[in-house]
């Protein structure tokens, strides 16, 4: 009986104190804060020092998760970001805020860095903004996704990966959703940008990075922003399609190059198109973790290799190939649209290695290609079983 009450009492000495934390604070969550590009930071061996400069400078141009703030020179709107920044909430009149933190984070992660808490778990990773690299645009290879893109990705989704469709959310939330994705994008190149300056410094800058306006905002954050800017140019010329077009011919023609030298879709996408070509390739942002790993194995300075190690274990994803799309399932990534696969085959995949047809393809026939893409899904005649007819030909 005395044991009973004994522990009756500890449990409420427990609660009571329990009680007292939580009044005092004690064990509340810090604010949200952006992690440090730790594996650029350990390529470029920064000194604790030299990290916390970039640190305070990112902090002064972009501010916080849940304070962002942005100079005149990045062009992004200040309400908008606002608006997708900060912990869940509405305010007084129950406007959703923290609409980034609600629906992105836990894939892409507080800082945009693709590492959100569901991230390994998913094939393929969630994007990682920070080096600015945009896969589905409708601008050339190297140039930066404009507005409507991102607006277009957040209001599909990504099919055959677990990026989702926001069609439910409001154009008002998506477009501020756009905005933030750019302000993440702008933020890690600027720190991408700061961490490699480090190299380029004379003996009497003492390993330090200068910090006048002339160097941060003219040199570094206004070299970013204008990319940014300049998407809105660098539109994919698309020629008219004809309407008259001979759809039979025109599919007989893009096979033709299909498997031709010119374009030689078939050396990725295999023989019989369903992504059974070449299988060992990674893309822009698996491969320099691979490469990182074969430097860091042939090294001799076993103190940084030690260290660096440590970094990817913590803060990058196990590398995984990039295999080429299966074009038998009818699923593209980047919109089914004909002007949309139009824009791959031009330009490539930004951070992929599917290749341009620019400049080895007639702006006209990739129509051809186009439409013999769309039509695989329903080739009856193809080399592959399950692409024949159940019957003879002949019993038609």
């Amino acid at each position: 009986m005395s044991m009973t009450h004994s522990r009756i009492r500890r449990l409420s000495q427990l609660f009571i104190v329990g009680m007292a934390l939580a009044v005092s604070g004690c064990g509340a969550t810090p604010p949200a804060s952006f992690r440090a590009n730790l594996v650029e930071a350990t390529k470029q061996r920064l000194t604790p020092d030299q990290e916390k400069q970039v640190a305070t400078i990112l902090e002064a141009m972009f501010g916080t998760p849940d304070r962002p703030c942005v100079l005149p020179e990045t062009g992004l709107d200040v309400a908008k970001l606002r608006l997708a920044a900060g912990p869940v909430r509405s305010d007084i009149v129950g406007r959703k805020n923290g609409l980034y933190r609600e629906h992105c984070a836990h894939c892409h992660g507080i800082t945009g860095d693709g590492l959100g808490p569901t991230a390994a778990f998913l094939n393929p990773y969630p994007r990682d903004y920070r080096p600015g690299v945009f896969k589905f645009k409708s601008t050339e290879r190297a140039d930066k996704p404009t507005h409507d893109d991102l607006v277009r990705i957040l209001h599909n989704g990504i099919p055959g990966t677990s990026m989702p469709s926001f069609a439910l959310l409001s154009e008002t939330q998506v477009d501020a959703l756009a905005e933030y994705v750019k302000y993440l994008a702008m933020r890690g190149e600027t720190e991408l940008a700061l961490m490699r300056a480090f190299f380029e410094l004379d003996d009497a800058d003492q390993g330090k990075l200068p910090e006048t306006r002339e160097f941060l905002v003219g040199e570094t954050l206004a070299v970013v922003a204008d990319r940014w800017k300049a998407a809105a140019d660098a539109a994919i010329p698309v020629p008219q399609m004809p309407a008259d077009i001979d759809l039979a011919a025109s599919i007989a023609k893009g096979r033709e190059l299909f498997y031709g030298d010119k374009a030689n879709c078939v050396k990725c996408h295999g023989p019989t198109a369903l992504g059974d070509g070449q299988a060992n390739d990674y893309d822009d942002w698996n491969k320099p973790i691979v490469e990182w790993k074969k430097e860091l194995a042939g090294t001799e300075d076993r103190a940084w290799a030690s260290r660096a190690t440590g970094v990817l274990a913590g803060d990058a994803l196990t590398p995984r190939t990039i295999p080429p799309r299966n074009l038998r399932h009818g699923i593209y990534r980047g919109g089914r649209r004909p002007l949309d696969l139009y824009y791959r085959i031009h330009a490539g995949i930004n951070g992929a290695p599917m290749p341009a047809a620019k400049g080895t393809i007639a702006p006209e026939d990739i129509w051809h290609i186009v439409n013999y893409v769309r039509s695989l899904p329903y080739e009856l005649d193809g080399e592959l079983g399950v692409d024949r007819p159940m019957v003879a030909r002949d019993r038609f």
